[in-house]
């Protein structure tokens, strides 16, 4: 989300273009998912870009940015990690934000299939609605489904983007509170360049099973 339709077109496809690169960079099959998530970031805001100009509803842009940013990324994180994850003790450990994603996702995909999600345009900001109940207990397994997996990565790369996306949430959320200005395409921006630096990381070929990964 962004301060603007102007400033989430411009981010959205300059995030998407970084996931381009990052595609055409990797080097296994089982970093695709990962290395594709600037495309998906970047693509979450171009549709975004376009709720702004019909001014919020319940239209189709605001349905397919709340399927992207409700049941899909806590679902399409940890996965990502986890098939990327080399040597069993790291996989052991990401059997929990797996778990968690999954049943993250599958509240919130009963959520948006049995009740509308509305968009409203509040000056700076895209406020979402959606009727849902214990919000809390909600929010605490998407973080830990997507922040949590990137932590307990194993790879320095990818804790440093369950990093920099746990503070970007902080900071979105406060500023998003105060109906300020949105700021999550600057945080997409900074997550995007770190998958890159991830892509650039990895091995030609994947360590032999139970071999450490890259650190």
């Amino acid at each position: 989300m962004c301060w603007s339709p102007v400033a989430d077109l411009a981010a959205g496809t300059a995030v998407a273009a970084v996931g381009v690169v990052c595609v055409a960079r990797v080097r296994s099959p089982r970093d695709l998912p990962l290395a594709a998530l600037p495309l998906l970031l970047g693509a979450h805001q171009i549709v975004e870009a376009a709720l702004w100009h019909t001014g919020g509803g319940t239209g189709p842009a605001t349905l397919a940015w709340a399927v992207i940013a409700l049941p899909l990324l806590p679902l399409w994180v940890p996965a990502g990690v986890l098939l990327a994850a080399t040597g069993p003790a790291v996989r052991r450990r990401l059997s929990l934000p797996m778990a968690a994603g999954a049943a993250t996702a599958g509240v919130l995909a009963h959520a948006l299939a049995t009740g509308p999600v509305t968009a409203d345009v509040r000056g700076r900001t895209v406020a979402y609605t959606l009727g849902l109940t214990h919000v809390p207990l909600i929010a605490a397994g998407y973080l830990l489904a997507t922040v949590g997996a990137l932590l307990l990565s194993g790879d320095r790369w990818l804790r440093a983007l369950g990093w920099a996306a746990g503070a970007g949430a902080v900071v979105c959320w406060a500023v998003w509170r105060w109906a300020f200005v949105s700021t999550w395409c600057a945080v997409a921006a900074v997550c995007s360049l770190v998958l890159w630096g991830w892509v650039r990381s990895r091995p030609d070929r994947a360590p032999a099973e139970g071999g450490p990964g890259p650190r």
